[in-house]
């Protein structure tokens, strides 16, 4: 009995009705234009700013789907060190941060550069460094031999537990690679967000590695939604919209897996997440566009750079209360420099004193 998607005859032939996605399809490009039309607006290094915020999220929550909890910090200051980009508080990240980091810039930055076995394998090496998955010892850039019994996915307890999904034998899956890459790297007249769509259902499908299948199937969509936007930069983040859908994500997966090569509902879906993450954005990248607002109303005001360094700190979210010692120190200038630069903002109707005096005033944007 063929139970599976790549089991079926004219597998990977998969067909869809297009009457069902275009209105859909064409909603998700409106707001895709909409959304790269505002970020143009901004300076450089607002722009910087934001594909900073959604690259560390980007990375966050797609380890987090895997059930891998990455620490923040560590990760921001990975990426922000690859884009050049100086922030408070950098510190060092483990490798396997660093190597999920350096997957996903790879596939963003490169994303009109072929798909290759030699580059799978490289993003493989780099998500498993030591060569294992937790304790276990996995086979590391190369495709899965199965040695321990074919590729399922499995859950419950042990002993009672579900299979929800098997992936071909290992014998296969070279040729299925090829099959895939050969169609990635070549196919060329169908929508780049539908190609995206398609795309991680194959590759996740394949299953192709020992471990990691998720994090580079969200990698190879991100790399084909880079080549739809016809930018390097990311301002919105599909895995953290199917982190949020993850419960949605496994079982739409499930059925589509267990299902004919119709794959309407599985790109309904998709599309909805990515309209989804879209919408979401609005709210990551909030601070970058408030950030953009005030330089925009104060970009005549005479404003020294040890001032903008803490109007940029306040923006950016300060941590504590803002004091004339924490802005002396932060500046490396006098107490009484930082009390003019303080009076001179309030006077600009930029910054007030909080209700507390004496000693201990505290400043803050108005």
């Amino acid at each position: 009995m063929k139970i599976y998607i790549h089991q079926q005859k004219e597998w990977p032939n998969f067909i869809w009705d297009n009457t069902q996605i275009l209105k859909l399809l064409g909603n998700v490009r409106n707001l895709q234009g909409k959304l790269m039309g505002k970020m143009e607006t901004l300076g450089f290094d607002l722009r910087k700013e934001a594909v900073l915020d959604t690259l560390t999220l980007d990375v966050l929550k797609s380890t987090e789907i895997e059930g891998e909890y990455l620490n923040p910090e560590q990760v921001r200051s990975s990426i922000a060190r690859r884009l050049g980009i100086e922030i408070a508080g950098s510190v060092e990240s483990d490798k396997n941060v660093d190597g999920m980091v350096d997957m996903m810039l790879d596939a963003t930055e490169n994303y009109n550069k072929p798909l290759t076995e030699e580059r799978l394998f490289d993003w493989h090496s780099a998500l498993f460094p030591a060569g294992r998955s937790g304790m276990y010892k996995i086979t590391v850039a190369n495709w899965r031999n199965d040695k321990g019994g074919p590729m399922q996915v499995v859950s419950g307890a042990m002993g009672k537990e579900k299979v929800h999904f098997e992936a071909p034998e290992s014998l296969l899956v070279s040729s299925e690679m090829k099959q895939f890459l050969n169609w990635f790297n070549n196919e060329n007249q169908l929508d780049l967000v539908l190609k995206a769509a398609i795309a991680h259902l194959w590759f996740v499908t394949i299953h192709p590695f020992d471990d990691g299948n998720g994090r580079i199937s969200r990698a190879i969509t991100d790399m084909l939604l880079a080549q739809s936007d016809k930018s390097q930069q990311r301002f919105y983040s599909m895995s953290s919209q199917i982190r949020v859908e993850r419960k949605k994500y496994y079982e739409i997966l499930e059925k589509t897996q267990k299902g004919n090569l119709d794959i309407t509902k599985w790109l309904l879906w998709f599309l909805e997440c990515l309209n989804d993450a879209f919408v979401s954005t609005e709210v990551v990248l909030s601070k970058v566009l408030k950030k953009a607002e005030f330089w925009n109303i104060h970009s005549k005001t005479l404003i020294n750079e040890r001032q903008k360094k803490m109007l940029n700190n306040l923006l950016d979210g300060f941590d504590g209360k803002l004091t004339s010692s924490k802005w002396a120190k932060i500046t490396k200038c006098s107490n009484d420099t930082a009390l003019r630069d303080i009076q001179d903002l309030i006077k600009k109707n930029i910054l007030k004193k909080e209700q507390a005096g004496g000693r201990s005033t505290n400043y803050k944007l108005v």
